[in-house]
């Protein structure tokens, strides 16, 4: 048979026993801030006006799938980039892991626009940067 627990003292001292003493306006707990929701709108946006100049805005609704559309397919190459990087054994998600993914997830002519639109930003990074784009480092 386990022993038994022992009994603690009862609290003494200040408060000891008392109901909690009531707070003032300015002591009053902050309210938490709601946390800021990823949105890819802003971009959405900006590539509407690139297509078609002319387009003055687009519905709620319409923002909000193309939204879900692209957090959608982001996840989808970020999750098989990973797991090509695990099979290769690296520990980062580079370049060519990002393409493969890409190759398995989208269709055809997609995919190689794709690619080349990636390899283009790469390439304009890199070179505000002042980084070299080929070669190994």
């Amino acid at each position: 048979m386990p022993p038994k627990a022992e009994k603690k003292p009862a609290a003494t001292g200040m408060g000891a026993g008392k109901a909690p003493a009531k707070m003032s306006s300015s002591e009053k707990p902050r309210k938490r801030s709601k946390k800021r929701a990823e949105s890819y709108g802003r971009f959405i946006n900006l590539v509407l006006k690139q297509v078609h100049p002319e387009a003055t805005a687009i519905s709620k609704k319409a923002m909000a799938i193309m939204d879900s559309f692209v957090h959608d397919i982001f996840e989808r190459i970020a999750t098989e980039g990973s797991k090509l990087a695990q099979y290769s054994k690296k520990h980062t998600i580079g370049y060519h892991e990002i393409e493969f993914a890409i190759d398995l997830l989208l269709p055809g002519e997609l995919a190689r626009l794709a690619k080349r639109e990636g390899k283009n930003a790469i390439t304009k990074w890199a070179s505000s940067i002042g980084q070299p784009t080929t070669g190994k480092r």
